[in-house]
């Protein structure tokens, strides 16, 4: 362990002034005059917050999962045990790439601080994902160990045969439950222990419970400690590499910007493996020695049960969750005056929604903006001042700039172009890809700047709007899909010659997926087949809702595939 002393969000100072630039930026005009331009980061890892925790408030309830209560010793107590056994047992170094795939459960948590604390990387894996998928992330990212639900186990299976993971740490939702609850428990959580019949499987339970003491890790905050994965155009996702201080200066910021506090109890439904989640369920909550009430999947009757037992009064929701709760009947009978604190992104909030929200709590919802390349906060609208369905303001210390996609000179506002971005919680860069890298970053003004891919523009008051995609991608729910990459996984299929995926205006998930698919000669598929393939081959979300076979796809004087003139059939079809 290190010797800095773990140090709190309330406890850090206020940093030197901002460089000149920074001052004049239109956004300060709508600052919030009680907070700082730029925030100092403490010295600290992330385990760090972890043990400040424990030794502040050891019998505080960290987690609470159907009615369970984790205190932070508890926390604490398995973490060290679990990254005992991955030293001692598992072979885990400093620096060593380590699989999470899971729901939401104590054990996400838990696993994830017990690799940071062995100063390895926790690679998070969509629980979503096929084995297809987890191939490349295995191989990308050279992880040979991992921490897997059991329902999952399947899914990590082919890669224990071929051994190229070696050793595996097995844990059961229903392992992690109180005697009782009068909350809807899904089967899959009350599923008990099953048999592990391969020496390289190790029971959750049994890891724990052999006591094993993990050894000191001079862990320092640019240690590499987070590689999740993002698609894009190529088809390939990449790994973001995220050190602790990249981590920190996002969650801190968040911390900052909502005001959230000690005595805050978070709703924790977004998936963990998932930025928006990990932010704001688990990092968030623990440097802050925060509750959280933690749900593995979304649930209206007992979110609405929840916030009223618990007093929950911060919870990170996309626009579509939000709607589906507040119209649930369970939402209308219970207390749910304790909510201070509503945040999220990634579609536009209905306007009759954020009048109840107003109406009946008083609560007015924080959009933001923020990728997974920026470890989720960046921009956000401020606190009293926030503008309808805009990305906000950049937050502290983040320059963001409009600029030409082609030539990158900066545009002046009113103007549509690529949004860049410099900021102290933008990852390192993509692992192990050179070329992304060159392609995604320039240096200005003595700045890194990254490129998001989106076309937005500025108005004169400093805040932003997204207005386009420079880049092909789909939004479900939240969830990006990559065009490249489904269609990629279409071509696998024998019988597919063409394929173009395009989004489909969706009114509950904002987008949903489909695809434009040519046979090839001989070949006889129907969609309900298609569809299924795919549903094997890829995340659920990613999986084409619709799939509309023709004789030929439009092509460019070049020969490429015209998928923007496919797009434009289906956003004019909706209109």
């Amino acid at each position: 362990m290190t010797d800095r002393t773990p140090t709190f969000p309330s406890e850090m100072t206020t940093p030197h002034a901002p460089p000149a630039a920074a001052r004049s930026a239109p956004w300060f005009g709508a600052w919030p005059k009680h907070l700082p331009r730029t925030l100092e980061l403490p010295e600290v890892t992330l385990i760090d917050h972890l043990d400040a925790a424990a030794a502040r408030h050891p019998d505080k309830p960290a987690l609470i999962f159907f009615d369970r209560h984790f205190s932070f010793a508890d926390v604490k107590a398995q973490v060290e045990a679990l990254a005992g056994h991955l030293q001692q047992r598992a072979g885990v170094q400093p620096g060593d790439r380590v699989l999470l795939m899971s729901q939401n459960c104590p054990q996400f948590t838990i696993a994830f601080h017990a690799v940071v604390r062995c100063g390895a990387v926790v690679v998070p894996v969509n629980a979503m994902s096929t084995a297809t998928e987890l191939d490349h992330y295995i191989a990308d990212s050279g992880a040979a160990v991992a921490l897997v639900a059991q329902e999952l186990l399947r899914t990590v299976q082919p890669a224990m045969a071929d051994g190229r993971l070696r050793h595996a740490v097995v844990h059961t939702y229903a392992d992690a439950l109180g005697r009782s609850t009068d909350l809807n428990v899904p089967d899959g959580v009350r599923a008990p222990r099953e048999p592990l019949d391969d020496p390289r499987l190790v029971h959750w339970q049994q890891a724990i419970g052999a006591g094993l003491a993990a050894g000191a890790v001079n862990a320092s905050p640019d240690d590499l400690c987070l590689l999740p994965y993002t698609s894009g155009t190529t088809g390939r996702p990449k790994g973001c590499m995220h050190t602790h201080r990249t981590l920190l200066a996002s969650t801190l910021a968040a911390i900052a910007w909502r005001g959230l506090h000690r005595a805050s109890v978070v709703m924790g439904v977004a998936p963990l493996f998932h930025l928006l989640g990990m932010q704001n369920a688990m990092l968030m909550p623990m440097a802050l020695g925060a509750t959280v009430v933690l749900q593995p999947r979304w649930d209206a009757a007992n979110t609405a049960r929840l916030i009223e037992r618990y007093r929950v009064s911060a919870w990170a929701a996309p626009p579509a969750m939000l709607v589906d709760f507040f119209a649930h009947p369970e939402a209308q009978r219970r207390d749910l005056t304790s909510l201070a604190v509503l945040n999220g992104g990634g579609a536009a909030m209905p306007d009759a929604v954020s009048a109840m929200l107003k109406e009946r709590f008083g609560l007015t919802y924080i959009e933001g903006y923020g990728l997974t390349e920026t470890a989720s906060f960046l921009h956000c609208n401020p606190l009293g001042r926030g503008k309808r369905q805009c990305l906000g303001i950049p937050a502290f210390g983040v320059d963001s700039r409009i600029v030409d996609p082609e030539t990158l000179a900066e545009l002046p506002a009113g103007e549509v172009g690529e949004l860049v971005t410099s900021a102290p919680q933008v990852m390192q860069g993509y692992w192990h890809d050179d070329a992304a890298n060159a392609a995604s970053f320039f240096e200005r003004d003595g700045q890194r700047f990254f490129r998001t891919g989106d076309l937005a523009s500025m108005d004169g008051e400093g805040y932003f709007f997204m207005r386009d995609r420079l880049k092909r991608m789909i939004n479900v729910s939240g969830y990006k899909v990559w065009p490249a990459e489904v269609e990629s996984l279409l071509y696998r299929h024998p019988a597919v010659h063409e394929a173009c995926v395009v989004a489909v205006p969706d009114a509950r998930q904002g987008e949903s997926v489909k695809a434009v698919v040519v046979l090839k000669p001989g070949h006889a598929l129907s969609e309900a087949e298609l569809m299924a393939w795919c549903r094997e081959q890829m995340a659920v979300y990613k999986a084409p809702r619709t799939v509309e076979f023709r004789a030929a796809l439009p092509k460019s004087g070049t020969g490429k595939v015209a998928w923007r003139e496919l797009q434009a059939e289906q956003a004019a079809a909706a209109s």
